[in-house]
């Protein structure tokens, strides 16, 4: 039997290998294949090979404007496609426009499964934001042809659904859920907390960079850490998911700090596993990149969110974690809001450590559903 699977894999994303990693043993599991039998369509098909030990093939050909681009993509592509029993379209946020690309790469990644007769699942995706006619109709026309449809979390469901989406559509949270840690010792009280930040507004990183807007969020974080340390006596560990962009931000978080002495900073580009390690060795995660905290849930560690984007607050809303999600413009108001956090999650440690294990144990079941999923859309043909 022959799997494949596509999406934004290969990018330094150690949150999108997170969810690779989760499928890959997934797919496994399910079907009884080995790595050989897997092919993975990735931004560095050297890397996926070389990690993974899969097949590999590059996940888009660039050729001048985007629609060149997406015909090459499929001449090239379709030959790999043709000979897959399976193709598994996740997970990760793929399922939206807000770069321009996602919404139509993936649907010609469908259309290559449609034109073969090939079955395909839309897995475990985010969706949103969705904000162009083009980009709603190429979700609409991919979800409309899949075997099945999952996605990670209930407003992914509620969005697709408004744009026309008429299938079934099943929410089994992020494929990530499925690589589940196993915690057994914990402090007295917190002392250790663990950090990740995103370039917000960066231009070397975000679609439109700002100067104002990443200087405000950068000095947020510093005030509020320093707050988080002088009022809660702990100390700082910053950690990329997404490298060596997250890390570059987490410096300059750190150089406006005035207790940057109790700080630390892991300059490595941290594969999954190596992640789950490093959220199971703190007592509380703040995150703001969304598989920080998912890989922090998996770890069984508590955490608190500051949200850059939609899915961040959906998937705290999914765990039952809205009061521990601020936004953006909370961390430039008050210089207190995660020292307020840290303190109500300490001072309810016990309480706080037994919902954590819970929501672990629930998201981890609901993730591991996905297989079955998987078999339906083999054993319908």
């Amino acid at each position: 039997m022959k799997i494949g699977i596509v999406g934004n894999y290969g990018n330094d994303n150690n949150g999108d290998e997170s969810i690779l990693y989760g499928i890959l043993q997934q797919v496994k599991q399910t079907f009884s294949v080995t790595s050989d039998d897997i092919t993975v369509f990735s931004n560095n098909t050297q890397q996926t090979s070389a990690r993974y030990g899969v097949h590999s093939y590059p996940l888009y050909y660039k050729k001048g404007n985007l629609y060149k681009t997406f015909i090459h993509t499929y001449k090239n592509n379709k030959q790999y496609v043709a000979n897959f029993d399976l193709l598994i379209i996740g997970g990760g946020g793929i399922l939206m426009d807000f770069y321009k690309r996602e919404a139509h790469l993936y649907g010609t990644y469908a259309m290559m499964a449609k034109q073969n007769n090939i079955p395909y699942i839309i897995y475990g995706c985010g969706a949103g934001p969705l904000d162009t006619f083009s980009g709603k109709i190429s979700i609409r026309v991919m979800c409309r042809y899949a075997a099945n449809i999952s996605v990670r979390d209930p407003q992914s469901k509620k969005l697709l659904q408004s744009i026309g989406v008429k299938k079934p559509i099943e929410v089994i949270g992020d494929p990530a859920f499925t690589l589940k840690g196993d915690r057994k010792d914990y402090a007295e009280k917190p002392i250790k907390i663990g950090v990740s930040a995103v370039p917000y507004y960066n231009a070397n990183y975000w679609p439109e960079g700002n100067v104002a807007k990443y200087d405000a969020y950068v000095t947020g974080m510093a005030k509020n850490l320093d707050q988080v340390i002088s009022e809660q006596n702990v100390h700082i560990t910053f950690f990329a998911t997404k490298f060596p962009q997250d890390v570059t931000v987490t410096k300059d978080i750190q150089k406006k700090m005035q207790h940057r002495a109790h700080t630390e900073i892991i300059e490595e580009n941290l594969v999954p596993e190596r992640l789950l390690e490093v959220t199971g060795e703190q007592d509380i995660i703040i995150g703001t990149r969304l598989h920080s905290l998912i890989l922090a849930t998996n770890s069984e560690t508590p955490i608190i969110a500051v949200s850059y984007h939609t899915k961040v607050q959906d998937f705290m809303s999914f765990v039952g974690a809205s009061d521990r999600c601020l936004q953006m413009q909370d961390i430039e108001d008050d210089e207190k809001a995660l020292s307020k956090l840290v303190g109500k999650l300490s001072s309810n440690w016990e309480q706080s450590i037994a919902e954590t294990k819970q929501i672990a144990t629930h998201i981890h079941k609901e993730a591991m559903y996905g297989q079955e999923l998987m078999k339906k859309a083999v054993t319908r043909l």
